[in-house]
């Protein structure tokens, strides 16, 4: 998953539009390399980031507060199912 995506989350019967920008290194070779991070915004808000293994299996939240476990699950869980959507797409052609 390369590109930017939206995703809502209900906090308090309140909806709340997440953006997940997934971090991105250039090799020296040019190509990009995916770094299993995942920040997590709020309008302008940095909610922090959701890291993954080189799996994208195991993953843990880097901040403390905004979002609590059950939040954070959903969204990484959300990132995983976009990312294997992804892969049988491209796997495809």
């Amino acid at each position: 998953m390369t590109a930017q995506l939206k995703y809502t989350i209900y906090k308090d019967d309140e909806g709340h539009n997440i953006t997940i920008t997934p971090l991105m290194k250039t090799l020296p070779n040019g190509e990009i390399n995916l770094t299993g991070v995942f920040k997590l915004t709020e309008g302008g808000v940095d909610l922090g980031d959701i890291v993954f293994d080189n799996m994208l299996k195991q993953w843990e939240y880097t901040a403390m507060g905004y979002l609590d476990h059950a939040n954070a699950a959903e969204i990484a869980g959300f990132i995983q199912t976009e990312n294997v959507a992804i892969t049988n797409n491209n796997d495809k052609t």
